[in-house]
């Protein structure tokens, strides 16, 4: 057993280490819950067939119409993520172990909140990656049959040049994205006298790693717009998200309750979803004014500002 000059044992040391990773996991502000439903996963991949079939309850007249679940072929596979750090023997040795508390506690933040990386960054390229139904996720000809069985085109975007915002419905159980999870992050570590970085290089190393990934889910339950965020382009993303319907042309009843930011855009969204009151311009150049009126949109949305997007 090596034990540093205090008396504390490798044992000790590494359990410190891992309530630091704990608490800096637990510690952690993540949001992915509002952008991504957890599925449990139990294999390489999973394939999320049922996506096209959207659970809507009929009466009951003469047999059951059963929904084909292999309509359409998504399929998410798992990636292996890791993170790693070596402390050198010399500072374990001197009780400088302490130091490297605070990267043990970075580290576990990192692990909690790496799934919220992956699902905005997701979100950020739908404008150009394809979801279950072979369209981009965000796009403007997703196929939905109307009441005569006939397919017509729907959209779920606004274009434009600027920075990427989004309407989310996260009222249900499913949402737009998937978070995959095959095995949590755990701490791990190579301390031993015998290891081979101890032996040879007088390192300690340790490290975290997980397998996860993140898919598209529900074109339905999101919108997304490059366009200005004003309180008109506001308004009609909103509009487009409620007049969705499923196959047969029932209303989805789709409602945004989340509207999705980066960083960058938290001043435009604030006056739309935060102020009482906004401003007007009225009248015909060069005779305008500006005029406040009331703030019809404040609290229709809650807002997310996230740092990942």
């Amino acid at each position: 057993m090596v034990v540093s000059r205090s008396g504390a044992s490798l044992a000790d040391i590494f359990t410190g280490f891992k309530l630091n990773f704990n608490k800096g996991f637990d510690g952690a502000k993540s949001t992915i819950s509002v952008v991504a439903m957890e599925v449990p996963s139990t294999a390489s991949e999973e394939n999320y067939a049922w996506l096209g079939s959207f659970p809507m309850i009929r009466e009951w007249v003469g047999d059951r119409i059963v929904t084909n679940l292999s309509a359409w072929k998504y399929a998410i596979r798992n990636k292996n993520f890791e993170s790693t750090v070596r402390v050198p023997g010399n500072e374990m040795e001197d009780d400088q172990y302490g130091l490297f508390a605070p990267l043990m506690l970075e580290m576990g933040r990192e692990a909690a909140i790496h799934p919220d990386r992956m699902a905005y960054n997701l979100l950020n390229t739908g404008f150009a990656s394809p979801c279950y139904d072979d369209q981009n996720f965000f796009d403007t000809d997703h196929p939905v049959e109307d009441t005569n069985g006939q397919t017509t085109m729907v959209s779920n975007m606004q274009a434009g040049s600027g920075p990427a915002w989004f309407l989310i419905d996260a009222s249900r159980q499913l949402r737009p994205l998937v978070h995959q999870k095959r095995r949590p992050y755990r701490f791990v570590s190579l301390d031993k006298p015998n290891d081979n970085n101890v032996f040879w290089q007088n390192e300690y190393i340790y490290g975290c790693d997980g397998r996860s990934n993140v898919g598209f889910g529900l074109w339905q339950l999101a919108f997304g717009s490059k366009a200005d965020l004003t309180h008109e382009n506001y308004e009609a993303a909103r509009a487009a998200m409620a007049s969705l319907t499923r196959d047969g042309g029932y209303k989805l009843g789709v409602a945004p309750t989340h509207l999705v930011v980066p960083q960058e855009l938290e001043g435009a969204a604030r006056r739309i979803v935060k102020n009482a009151t906004r401003v007007i311009t009225v009248g015909t150049a060069p005779d305008t004014s500006d005029v406040v009126i009331s703030n019809e949109w404040q609290d229709t949305a809650e807002l997310l500002i996230s740092a990942y997007l």
